[in-house]
C-alpha cells in the first residue's frame, strides 16, 4: 500500500497542476457575460462576435502545434510557467482594448497561453502522478476546467448589473497569477528527465509520489519503453507515421475532433446569448440560466471524478455520449416546434442542461485520459500537440461559424448537426476505444503492439 506521505506528495502535485484547468475554463466562461455588453463600446456584426469567441481557440489551435516539441526540448513545468505569463499578457491586452483588432489579438494571446496549459497540463499528470491516482489526477484538470467556467459565470452575473465588461475581462488575471505561482513548485516530470538521461533525478522524482520499490519498478519500465524505440529515432521512423502507431492516433484524433463537434465550446461560451434568443429576453435571466449550467457542470465533473478510476473510462464515456444524443436531439426538437415566449427558453435550459449532465459525466471527465493515455511514450507528447490542435481547429471553425450556421439552417439545424457528429462519438466509445482502468502507461501501449 502507498504510504500516507507518498499520497499527500502526488494530491499536491495534482492541486497544483490541475489550477491550469481554470484559466482554461475561466477563459471559455468569461465571454458569454462579456458578449451582452462589449458591443456598447465596441460594435461588432454578428460575424466579427463569432471571431472574438474563436480567438481564444484560434490562439490555442496555434500554440498546440508548438507545444509538444517545446515541452520536449525544455520540460512541461517550464512551458506550464510561459503559458502563464503569455496568458496574463493576453489578459491585460483585453480588458484596456479600444478597438476590435486589439480586443481580437489579446483574446487570441490568451488562447496561445491556454492552448499551451491544454497540452502541457495533461502531459505533466500522466507522466508524474501514480497510476492507481492517475484517472483522477488528470480529471482533475476537467474538474478545475470547469471550476473555471463556473466561477467565470459567477464573475459575470456579478458584473452584469454594473455592465463591466472589462472588469469581467480583467478578473482572469487572478488564476493566472496563481498557475504562474505553481509553476514555480512543481517538479519536472520523471519521463521528460529519462529523456534527457537524468535518471538519477528522475528516481528521486518518482520516489516523492511512491514507496522506493515502486518508483524503481517504474523507472525500470519508462527505461524499457524508451529504449525499445531507440533504433527509430531518426526520420520519419520516429514519427506518428509509424504503423504500429496507426490504431492509436486514429482514436485520439476522433475523440479530439468528435468531442468539439458535439458543440461543447460554442454552447457554453453562447449560452447567454442562446437562451436570449430563446426566449429568456433580460440580461438577468440570461446569465442565471448560463450560471445554472456551468453550476450543473462544475457538480456533474465532480461526481465523475469520483467514478472514473471505479467504473472506468469506457463505461462512462459510452453512457456520456448517448446522453448527449438525447439532449442535443431534444434541443433541437424545442427549436424546431415550441412556440416562442419564455416557456421556450425554460425548456430550452432544461435541454442544454441534459446535455451539460452528460457530456461532463462522459467526455467531458474522459477526453484528457483518452489523449494523455492512448499514446505511446515515443510520441506522446508530438501526438497529444496534434490531437490538441485538431481539438482547437475544430472548435474555432465551429465557434467562428456559429452565428453564421444560425443564420443559415436555424438553431434547429446546427443542434441536429452536434447530435448527428455525437452518434458518431457514442459508436466509437462503444466499439473501438478500450478501457484503460488501472494499467500502466506501458500495459495501455502494448495493447497496441
Amino acid at each position: 500500500m502507498f504510504e500516507v506521505n507518498h499520497n499527500k506528495a502526488a494530491m499536491t502535485l495534482i492541486i497544483f497542476a490541475a489550477i491550469g484547468g481554470v484559466l482554461y475554463g475561466y477563459d471559455i466562461g468569461i465571454i458569454a457575460g462579456a458578449l451582452l455588453f462589449v458591443q456598447r463600446d465596441i460594435p461588432m456584426s454578428p460575424q466579427q462576435m463569432s471571431f472574438l469567441v474563436a480567438a481564444v481557440l484560434g490562439g490555442g489551435a496555434f500554440a498546440t502545434l508548438v507545444t509538444g516539441p517545446l515541452s520536449d526540448w525544455v520540460g512541461r513545468r517550464r512551458m506550464l510557467a510561459a503559458a502563464s505569463i503569455i496568458f496574463l499578457i493576453g489578459v491585460f491586452s483585453v480588458a484596456f482594448a479600444h478597438s476590435y483588432h486589439i480586443l481580437l489579438l489579446g483574446r487570441m494571446t490568451q488562447g496561445i497561453g491556454v492552448g499551451i496549459i491544454t497540452i502541457a497540463v495533461p502531459l505533466y499528470m500522466a507522466e508524474s502522478v501514480p497510476s492507481h491516482l492517475r484517472g483522477r489526477g488528470i480529471s482533475a484538470f476537467q474538474l478545475m476546467l470547469t471550476a473555471g467556467i463556473l466561477l467565470a459565470s459567477l464573475v459575470d452575473l456579478y458584473f452584469t448589473t454594473k455592465g463591466s465588461w472589462r472588469s469581467m475581462f480583467l478578473s482572469a488575471a487572478i488564476p493566472g497569477f496563481i498557475m504562474l505561482i505553481g509553476a514555480f513548485c512543481l517538479h519536472d516530470s520523471p519521463r521528460w528527465l529519462m529523456m534527457k538521461g537524468r535518471h538519477e533525478k528522475a528516481l528521486s522524482v518518482l520516489k516523492k509520489t511512491r514507496p522506493d520499490h515502486l518508483a524503481e519498478a517504474e523507472l525500470a519500465q519508462i527505461k524499457h519503453s524508451l529504449n525499445s524505440h531507440k533504433d527509430h529515432i531518426t526520420g520519419l521512423k520516429s514519427s506518428l507515421l509509424q504503423r504500429r502507431y496507426a490504431m492509436p492516433l486514429a482514436i485520439v484524433f476522433a475523440v479530439a475532433i468528435l468531442g468539439q463537434l458535439t458543440g461543447i465550446n460554442s454552447i457554453l461560451q453562447f449560452s447567454a446569448i442562446i437562451l436570449k434568443q430563446a426566449g429568456l429576453s433580460s440580461n438577468i435571466a440570461a446569465m442565471l440560466g448560463s450560471t445554472a449550467i456551468t453550476g450543473l457542470n462544475f457538480l456533474v465533473t465532480v461526481v465523475a471524478l469520483s467514478l472514473v478510476d471505479k467504473v472506468g473510462r469506457k463505461v462512462l464515456l459510452s453512457v456520456g455520449t448517448c446522453g448527449v444524443v438525447c439532449a442535443l436531439a431534444y434541443s433541437a426538437l424545442i427549436f424546431g416546434f415550441a412556440a416562442p415566449g419564455p416557456m421556450k427558453g425554460y425548456l430550452l435550459l432544461v435541454g442544454i442542461l441534459g446535455f451539460i449532465l452528460f457530456f461532463a459525466i462522459g467526455p467531458g471527465v474522459v477526453v484528457w485520459l483518452i489523449l494523455s493515455e492512448l499514446l505511446p511514450s515515443r510520441i506522446r507528447s508530438t501526438g497529444m500537440a496534434v490531437a490538441l490542435f485538431l481539438n482547437s481547429l475544430t472548435s474555432t471553425i465551429l465557434a467562428s461559424l456559429f452565428l453564421v450556421l444560425v443564420g443559415w439552417i436555424g438553431y434547429l439545424g446546427v443542434f441536429a448537426v452536434c447530435a448527428g457528429f455525437s452518434l458518431l462519438y457514442f459508436l466509437l466509445a462503444v466499439f473501438i476505444i478500450p478501457e484503460t482502468k488501472n494499467k500502466t502507461l506501458e500495459e495501455i501501449e502494448q495493447c497496441f503492439v
